[in-house]
């Protein structure tokens, strides 16, 4: 049987070759968080394999996560990129995320975000955890899923 790596790298390779791609996915492991991390370079047809707010990059994802349950791979989790889409993306929101919080300490009122998915909130979690005064809680449930930024409250007898 083929390693989890190994196997997501060609499965990906394979269903790229059917839209005329044929190039080599980067891919490695991140042991600790047992994810997949697949990396397709800069061709003609980024904004094809991102689709839509990423949508289609998702979509992909999803399949290629699906083919190692169902082979009963080990790891199963994917991250996969395109162009380096999401490590920019990714920086553009911790970035707001950032201006967010320097909001919610100012006005000390607590901001609810737009439902997002499971990987930006991921982002803001750790890009909150990182800056002092405020802290996060998910809110929610499946597509409505949000978070909420809230001031930290002082312990009791401190004054500001």
């Amino acid at each position: 049987m083929q390693d989890p790596i190994s196997y997501a790298k060609q499965y990906l390779e394979d269903l790229l070759t059917f839209f005329g791609l044929n190039i080599d996915v980067k891919a490695t492991c991140d042991e600790d968080e047992e994810i997949i991390e697949l990396s397709i370079p800069s061709t003609h047809l980024n904004g094809f394999l991102i689709g839509q707010r990423g949508e289609t990059l998702r979509s992909i994802q999803f399949l290629v996560g699906s083919a190692l349950k169902n082979n009963d791979h080990k790891i199963t989790r994917v991250n996969i990129d395109v162009a380096d889409y999401k490590q920019h993306r990714n920086e553009r929101l911790a970035r707001k995320v950032e201006k967010w919080a320097e909001d919610v300490k100012s006005s000390e009122e607590e901001m609810r975000l737009r439902p997002m998915n499971s990987a930006d909130r991921r982002i803001v979690h750790r890009t909150i955890s990182d800056i002092g005064g405020v802290t996060t809680e998910s809110m929610g449930e499946g597509r409505e899923r949000h978070i909420v930024i809230k001031p930290e409250l002082l312990p009791e007898g401190n004054d500001k």
